[in-house]
């Protein structure tokens, strides 16, 4: 089951996506994944100031939204629907 271990790493169990629930770009992020059955975290960094941090870190001090953290270690910000359609097969 995933969970707190899955979060604020680079190599979590299953795709996290960090986000705001105000971004155009996170919501359709999250349509996306929701449309295609594809399960994932969502952390808002609004309300999760670790989640805030971790994305900071992640984009060199940016809080770039959505960053998506996917379990073979690689991320996406900021990726168009294209990039995640072609990501995720």
């Amino acid at each position: 089951m995933a969970g707190q271990n899955d979060l604020y790493t680079l190599t979590p169990s299953q795709i996290v996506l960090y986000g705001v629930s105000w971004c155009p770009d996170c919501r359709r992020a999250r349509r996306f994944l929701n449309e295609h059955h594809i399960p994932y975290l969502d952390v808002d960094i609004d309300r999760d100031p670790q989640g805030e941090a971790f994305v900071k870190k992640v984009n060199n001090g940016y809080r770039s939204v959505p960053t998506i953290v996917f379990p073979d270690g690689s991320v996406l910000v900021e990726p168009s629907t294209e990039e995640l359609a072609a990501k995720l097969g």
